[in-house]
């Protein structure tokens, strides 16, 4: 029991509070500034939730074990799923970065779209007109 109060008290100042049931609970508040600078606000053996903000397009993206689940809160971007990574490089252990994608389908995502990204499949955010707000859970496998 006292090692999960000090557990509790070291998670206080950040806002967040993981209660003896598991449960996580992350306030508004600090979702609010997760999405505005991009910042990992949860995580477990098996995921991991993020806001994210884009103000521009991003780089072509592969997780070897990690399966995206996007959740558009606002903004809109061109989104380009599958096809061929071009120019990747091993940025990670599991993830690569690259240049373009040949092939693939390209997507508007605009608010209050979701889109599941596999494991292993490109994904692009291409074109951002002004900005794009989103939360992420990341799905891990072992």
């Amino acid at each position: 029991m006292k090692l999960l109060l000090v557990f509790a008290a070291l998670l206080t100042p950040a806002g967040l509070l993981m209660a003896a049931d598991g449960v996580t609970f992350v306030p508004h508040d600090k979702m609010s500034d997760a999405l505005a600078k991009g910042a990992t606000v949860a995580t477990a053996s098996d995921l991991k939730v993020s806001g994210s903000h884009r103000s521009g397009p991003g780089k072509v993206e592969v997780h070897e074990k990690e399966t995206d689940v996007i959740y558009v809160i606002d903004g809109t971007a061109t989104f380009v799923t599958g096809g061929k990574m071009m120019g990747g490089k091993v940025s990670s252990p599991g993830q690569m970065l690259g240049e373009d994608i040949k092939g693939g389908e390209t997507r508007q995502l605009v608010k209050g779209d979701v889109i599941v990204v596999p494991a292993g499949t490109p994904h692009w955010f291409k074109e951002v007109p002004t900005t794009v707000n989103y939360y992420v859970v990341k799905v891990l496998k072992p």
